[in-house]
């Protein structure tokens, strides 16, 4: 069972997505993707991250290995989030089919929290737009091996059909 959950900045997302990996069984692992360098703005962000997770959960920093390191993890995973992996990656560019594989390849439950950026304003920067547009097909990879997405917004949870369901 693969389930992406998207939402914006502080739509409530990762919330979401842990309370979803909370109700399966067996001990989640939690693959962060973004490692905070000196930014205490950001480090403080991912602390409150931890504070929230059960203190059974297993945190693996997956880095541009993410792939990899999916294949690697037995149980339930929870993957948060897709934007980091995208922008720490040379060029942003990714393997969206190596990631589709290895979800699609496990046997056991995963959880996908990834940023939905096709809403905000037009980024008026190159590597903005190239961050959005890497971001976006990589979200539309995922989301099509996906069984079930969510979107978040303002902490609500809408159910999106996939295409072609009326």
């Amino acid at each position: 069972m693969i389930t992406l959950v998207l939402g914006g900045a502080r739509s409530g997302k990762s919330e979401v997505a842990e309370r979803i990996a909370a109700g399966l069984p067996g001990p989640v692992t939690y693959l962060a993707t973004l490692v905070p360098g000196d930014d205490p703005d950001l480090a403080a962000r991912i602390e409150a991250h931890r504070a929230r997770r059960p203190a059974g959960w297993r945190t693996v920093e997956a880095g541009p290995e993410l792939p990899a390191v999916l294949r690697s993890v037995p149980g339930p995973a929870l993957v948060d989030a897709l934007g980091p992996w995208v922008a720490a990656s040379p060029g942003m560019i990714v393997d969206a089919r190596a990631l589709c594989a290895a979800l699609t390849g496990r046997a056991a439950a995963t959880v996908v929290v990834s940023e939905e950026v096709g809403l905000g304003v037009h980024p008026a920067t190159e590597n903005g737009r190239r961050f959005r547009d890497a971001l976006g097909a990589l979200n539309q990879s995922v989301a099509a091996v996906a069984d079930e997405v969510l979107f978040v917004v303002a902490g609500r949870i809408l159910r999106l059909d996939p295409p072609g369901a009326s």
